[in-house]
């Protein structure tokens, strides 16, 4: 069953895909593996090729980790696993080791302006394990392809942008209320901690009216643009992607995070 679709102008399409049909459909789909390497070396579905934000991301010049890595580089990695801008893509992870990573994914070829369409598996590794599906170690070559990107800058906001709209968009923190929330936060940003998100053995992500009532007892404005953030954009990244299924109006990843935030905020 496919549920929850929104779509950008920009023809970017979100949709989660339930474990029966997605093993019935591999042979339609390039598949990313969203957790760690390792975790994805010990097993992963026959096809999938690894994604983790961690070997995607890095300092920047300014010295703020967790940055994106360069478009052309991530355009040929793409590429080299055999995806196109129009592929139909599965994403899956586990909400757990990743940190969400699987959202993180999803948030990537949308501002990559990905056209083809985007599936995000329902439950993750978890319910492909459950259905006792089988995972793999060998790794199955891709023929090579071009991947044409055309960003879509609005998915993305700086921290002087955020500094500069602060009264016009909505901040939502989606990291740790204890550690990381009470230490300090953004002016004026609502905690959501983003394991408030999904639920169950599973780590299924919550649905769309579970999501609105979350928003709704949280005092989250909707009327205004919502910014997610965390430490570098891979929890927030799963809380757009939660957004995004939800059918709401597009929301914004702040990749960022408290990272650039910090170091934004310690300049002259």
């Amino acid at each position: 069953m496919l549920i929850s679709t929104t779509q950008y102008a920009s023809a970017f399409s979100l949709q989660r895909l339930d474990v029966q049909r997605g093993s019935q459909q591999l042979q339609d789909l390039a598949i990313l593996d969203a957790r760690p390497l390792a975790q994805y070396q010990q097993g992963h579905i026959a096809g999938a090729h690894s994604l983790s934000w961690e070997d995607y991301t890095r300092p920047d010049s300014d010295g703020v980790n967790y940055r994106i890595a360069p478009q052309d580089e991530l355009t040929k990695a793409l590429g080299h696993m055999g995806i196109s801008e129009t592929s139909a893509v599965l994403i899956y992870g586990d909400a757990d080791t990743s940190w969400g990573g699987e959202g993180w994914a999803a948030w990537l070829l949308a501002w990559l302006g990905h056209q083809g369409p985007v599936y995000i598996l329902d439950g993750g590794v978890q319910a492909w394990q459950s259905a006792q599906l089988p995972l793999v170690t060998t790794v199955t070559p891709a023929t090579e392809v071009t991947y044409q990107a055309s960003v879509q800058p609005q998915l993305q906001i700086s921290a002087a942008e955020i500094d500069a709209r602060k009264d016009h968009i909505t901040l939502v923190d989606t990291r740790n209320y204890w550690m990381e929330w009470l230490p300090g936060h953004l002016p004026n940003a609502i905690h959501l901690d983003w394991k408030e998100l999904y639920q169950g053995e599973d780590n299924r992500a919550i649905d769309a009216q579970a999501f609105k009532s979350l928003l709704k007892k949280k005092g989250i404005d909707l009327s205004k643009p919502v910014v997610y953030y965390c430490t570098g954009g891979i929890r927030s990244g799963y809380a757009w992607m939660v957004h995004e299924l939800a059918g709401l109006p597009s929301a914004i990843n702040f990749e960022g995070g408290t990272e650039e935030w910090n170091t934004f905020k310690k300049q002259p």
